[in-house]
């Protein structure tokens, strides 16, 4: 496949694909991203331009982001749009094209954005944009706002990216590609565009089996969402009323309607030839949503270069100079030097601290125990539950040794339980006073997580099992040398290796109520982590090495994309 418009470069696998994903965490400075799975989408391409994988992204432009987060005193969350300048970081392209949807036309440009990789490589990235004069004025705004609007606006933003962004691949002067992989239900209706490419023309109820299964073969889908209430779900009239007639009457009759309610989860599983989950745990928990499919587990991984500090660059770049090429490398991280894993650590917990200062005003300890929590803001993942018992903490604190915690995690404009949280957790902040600091940082973005991730000294993750899909902010710390402390839910399943890797909150994967997970939380952090991190700080950078070289060497986005080309983009090859 040649990219249009580019130099060819080395391309080292022959299976090309197209990616298609509702949000992507491209850059630091362009907000077209909310969470882990639009930073997962990033981190994705940027494995590809490692990899040499001939591969394009495609994505809405998304004018005003998601949205900026601000907080007051009280922890209450209030919200502003992100605006930023497409044309000071991304390519204007040319092209123009145009899809039907409710009986008008909607008119269709598109930015590039160019992902480089290591081996010179680069993956381009398209962004769809309906800001053009000759839509009408709420036309314009469908590429405007991340997950933004009613169902009407969501629909519409998903069949711009479906059906617009097959449309715009061909007009830039991409033929088929031999892989369109859809991150996640949201682009579910590329199957539809490509139905509508096999059909030449013809009228859509004279599609065959044939058709259907000549599109099945191109189609790879991913799924994140481990509970059927977070898939998307539109009434049939709504359907109807934005795709029309014809293109409803083939939904309906392929295993995605049910109930007169599209399921774009299911409709997109229906039309793919491979269907994956994000963990082993996660495809266990899932299968039910998709009873007469095989739910494969292809576990998420991170961009090992983007998320590793400087600090542990330079020292993986001198002992281990092939980790930026291949991440499996990073396995022989168990022959550094602890000492020179210490060394790497306190340069980037300096770092950090400095960041939080100039962010606060608050002056945090650089000798005492920093713990991390950062994921989005909502009632599963369960940020205040280390805040169960404020009697508790203070006591590990001044009987063990300091503590101090960071926080950081945006809470959705309508989830209210997700701002309730935030405003508990500075409640805590206030009532333990100076016993334990707490401080947490509005506006998590990726520039902030790279601090953060690489920069204290434990990851905490709460998370509500079994509602933990994945989860990659521990596998960014595990770069970085940090251990995490987790629930057994999602990949720590995987990467956990009590006292090695990190340590477990709970019992394996009995469901349990909060006060069993903070009575877990609370011995491991008293009798287990800190005695082990103030009076044992050898064993401390053991655990730490173990991490990077069992847990950094495997969850990364390399390996990902491997086990997506061995088993889903070349399937029997």
């Amino acid at each position: 496949m040649n990219i249009a418009g580019e130099t060819p470069r080395r391309v080292l696998y022959p299976s090309s694909a197209a990616y298609f994903s509702m949000e992507m965490g491209l850059d630091f400075a362009i907000p077209t991203y909310s969470g882990g799975m639009g930073v997962l989408a990033g981190d994705t391409l940027r494995a590809a331009a490692d990899m040499g994988i001939p591969m394009v992204g495609v994505t809405l432009l998304y004018r005003q982001g998601q949205f900026r987060q601000h907080l007051d005193s009280q922890g209450i969350q209030s919200e502003s749009p992100a605006s930023w300048s497409p044309k000071q970081l991304l390519e204007p392209l040319p092209a123009r094209v145009s899809i039907d949807m409710q009986g008008r036309t909607i008119h269709l440009c598109a930015w590039r954005y160019q992902v480089r990789g290591v081996t010179g490589h680069s993956v381009p990235v398209y962004l769809l944009d309906t800001a053009l004069a000759e839509n009408l004025r709420f036309d314009q705004t469908l590429t405007d706002h991340l997950y933004g609007g009613d169902e009407y606006y969501r629909l519409c933003q998903e069949v711009i990216l479906g059906l617009g962004g097959v449309v715009m691949l061909r007009s830039l002067g991409y033929g088929s590609f031999e892989t369109y992989h859809m991150n996640e239900g949201h682009a579910a209706l590329v199957p539809l565009a490509l139905l509508e490419e096999q059909t030449g023309g013809r009228d859509l109820s004279r599609v065959t089996s044939a058709d259907i299964e000549m599109v099945r073969r191109l189609c790879v889908f991913t799924v994140h969402t481990p509970v059927a209430a977070g898939h998307d779900r539109f009434s049939l009239e709504l359907v109807g009323r934005v795709l029309g007639p014809e293109r409803t009457r083939l939904l309906l009759s392929v295993e995605g309607c049910r109930d007169d309610v599209l399921d774009l989860s299911c409709l997109a599983a229906s039309f793919s030839h491979h269907v994956n989950a994000v963990s082993s745990r996660h495809a266990e928990i899932s299968r039910d949503m998709f009873p007469n499919r095989t739910l494969h587990p292809i576990t998420n991984g991170v961009h090992a270069l983007t998320w590793t500090a400087p600090s542990f660059r330079e020292v993986y770049d001198r002992h281990i100079p092939e980790w930026q090429r291949d991440n499996v490398y990073l396995r022989y991280a168990v022959r550094i030097p602890l000492e020179e894993i210490q060394r790497a650590h306190a340069l980037a917990k300096r770092e950090l601290l400095r960041e939080v200062e100039q962010r606060t005003g608050v002056g945090l300890d650089p000798g005492a125990m920093t713990i991390g929590f950062a994921r989005r803001a909502t009632a599963y993942k369960r940020a205040d539950l280390v805040f169960s018992s404020l009697d508790r903490l203070k006591e590990i604190s001044r009987q063990v040794g300091p503590l101090q915690l960071i926080f950081g995690g945006k809470a959705h404009p309508r989830d209210a339980a997700g701002k309730a949280i935030i405003q508990r957790i500075f409640e805590a902040a206030a009532a333990l006073g100076g016993s334990v600091h707490v401080v947490y940082l509005e506006e998590y973005d990726m520039a902030l997580a790279r601090y953060l991730c690489s920069g204290v000294d434990l990851w905490l993750n709460t998370p509500q099992r079994p509602l933990e899909a994945s989860g990659t902010s521990g596998m960014k710390a595990a770069l970085n040398g940090v251990p995490t402390l987790s629930v057994l839910d999602g990949w720590w399943l995987e990467g956990h290796v009590e006292g090695v890797t990190g340590w477990s909150i709970g019992n394996g994967l009995d469901e349990a109520g909060p006060g069993d997970d903070a009575s877990s939380l609370y011995n491991k952090l008293e009798y287990v982590v800190l005695p082990m991190y103030y009076g044992r700080p050898s064993a401390y950078a053991e655990v730490m090495r173990s991490a990077i070289a069992l847990n950094g060497s495997f969850f990364n986005t390399h390996r990902m994309l491997q086990q997506y080309l061995l088993n889903a983009y070349m399937p029997g090859e």
